[in-house]
């Protein structure tokens, strides 16, 4: 079932319009920027190490690691990621 998104207020988390929201991993952001409300999305599961689950754009194929919007991640493996690149 394709999803579209309902919000996408702050950088760092999307509103789909079945309710659910999901917070972005930091480094995929940019890639969310190209979104627009009619932008059509799935859900899939992941097995990425931090994140539970990818949004996917189904016009491109392009994906977005994310999870639950009331989760977080270790702040401080976040940061080693982000600096390795």
């Amino acid at each position: 079932m394709a999803l579209r998104i309902a919000r996408h207020d702050t950088i760092d988390i999307v509103e789909l319009s079945n309710g659910t929201r999901w917070r972005i991993w930091p480094a995929d952001v940019p890639a969310t920027l190209r979104w627009l409300p009619y932008t059509e999305l799935e859900i899939a599961a992941s097995e990425d190490k931090f994140c539970s689950h990818e949004l996917i754009n189904r016009e491109d194929n392009s994906r977005v690691r994310v999870i639950e919007e009331n989760e977080i991640w270790p702040a401080e493996s976040v940061r080693r990621i982000l600096e390795k690149g």
